[in-house]
């Protein structure tokens, strides 16, 4: 993945070969390996709380990560107003372009309310691999 898309992320998810290798799997019709799904997965939520930092979303892929992002009024207490859920690998494909954000709602595979729940305009975070 070229350098220009890698965020600063902890210790744990130093870089992106995970998502570079769920891409490549991705492309050959097969799941990632568990390991590299929960990689791809923590690596694409810190790019995406780098994109738009904030905390009025909260975007939940279990049992990765949740994260909190985009700008406006700050959640403290209880469910927040603005919650997106997926599994993990709806999540790789959405943040990564191989699937469309209105075509995961429709599907049921993305659940969102709220808002400012419609994240797609953030989407994809790092753009599909050819």
């Amino acid at each position: 993945m070229p350098a220009s898309y890698r965020p600063v992320v902890s210790s744990a998810h130093p870089d992106f070969a995970a998502v570079d290798a769920a891409l490549r799997v991705l492309d050959e019709g097969r799941e990632p390996a568990r390991e590299v799904l929960r990689d791809a997965t923590r690596a694409l939520l810190a790019m995406l709380v780098e994109r738009a930092p904030g905390r009025s979303v909260e975007v939940r892929v279990p049992p990765y990560g949740a994260v909190q992002c985009v700008a406006g009024p700050r959640h403290t207490r209880g469910t927040p107003p603005n919650v997106i859920e997926t599994d993990p690998l709806t999540w790789v494909r959405l943040a990564t372009g191989k699937l469309a954000w209105s075509d995961a709602v429709r599907s049921g595979a993305v659940k969102a309310s709220g808002i400012r729940a419609d994240i797609s305009g953030l989407l994809p975070l790092v753009p599909a691999a050819s």
